[in-house]
């Protein structure tokens, strides 16, 4: 990394960061989680979350 990716505070790749929130870095994130961060960045309501299903709930999904 260079001095001037230091400077600029942003965190170290991989990471997730909607508008100034950085919601994970280094791991990954369910889709379910990024896709509430940008609907509360935005102002909108949270997405609801699916129901599992009967094969989903078998297999762990």
């Amino acid at each position: 990394m260079t001095d001037e990716y230091f400077e600029l505070e942003l965190p170290v790749a991989p990471a997730v960061m909607v508008g100034d929130q950085i919601l994970v870095e280094g791991t990954d994130i369910p889709e379910q989680q990024i896709e509430s961060a940008i609907c509360r960045h935005l102002g909108l309501p949270e997405p609801v979350a699916a129901k599992k299903g009967i094969i989903d709930r078998l297999f762990n999904r």
